[in-house]
């Protein structure tokens, strides 16, 4: 399939990497990238976008909009605080028909730890995406995790924890899960449609804070429903 994920942060890299390694025809979408790959201070994790690019030879880099244009799919993989802009920028027309996978999360932290989420009972990041892009096919999961986990849930307990699925098209929630099953995914639990949302992305203030209090990355704990 050919994808489209927009984001060459930890998330984007870990999933754009996973589908690469899987097949798929993946163009990474940035906002310059002659800047990207030109840029060689690390981030956090020690990376630069050049380096990690000559480790995954079978991945493009293209502009935001060259990255969307070329997908059948489109992962967005950007921060929550920018998200609605790159997808601006990556053009509605891109977008329109596709299946759009959101996975980021609002996290504000201008005010330092913890972030303040910008989903709330009344409204949350994936349906301001969908009330934007009205034409794309907005389906919402693994935005409740750590991005290692994202692509391959088995590096913790076998796999044996959930991952939400959740958007009004049912044919694009079964493609997303389709997907999800590909990195490993057993346990997918679709909670509906986009009004869920607010729910899954208000974990993230609980799941902040059990990282805090576990004391453990944040890969070495996931949500797993019983019953």
């Amino acid at each position: 399939m050919r994808i489209a994920v927009l984001g060459t942060g930890v998330v984007g890299r870990t999933i754009a990497g996973r589908l690469g390694g899987l097949g798929h025809d993946v163009v990474v979408g940035t906002r310059d990238p002659a800047a990207s790959r030109a840029r060689t201070e690390p981030d956090r994790f020690g990376v630069t976008t050049a380096s990690w690019l000559v480790e995954h030879p079978e991945l493009r880099l293209g502009t935001f909009g060259e990255a969307a244009a070329h997908g059948e799919l489109v992962v967005n993989a950007t921060s929550g605080q920018v998200s609605l802009d790159v997808l601006a920028s990556a053009g509605a027309a891109n977008l329109a028909g596709k299946i759009l996978v959101d996975v980021a999360n609002d996290l504000d932290f201008s005010k330092g730890m913890p972030p303040v989420v910008g989903a709330t009972s009344q409204g949350s990041l994936a349906e301001q995406i969908q009330a934007a892009f009205p034409a794309a096919r907005v389906v919402k999961a693994l935005n409740t995790m750590n991005a290692s986990l994202m692509a391959d849930p088995t590096s913790l307990a076998g796999g044996d924890h959930s991952v939400f699925l959740l958007g009004n098209d049912p044919t694009a929630k079964a493609a997303v899960g389709e997907i999800l099953r590909s990195f490993g995914w057993h346990d997918i639990i679709d909670l509906g449609d986009l009004s869920t949302a607010r729910g899954t992305e208000l974990l993230l203030p609980i799941w902040l804070s059990l990282m805090s209090a576990l004391g453990t990355p944040a890969s070495a704990f996931q949500f797993k429903v019983v019953r």
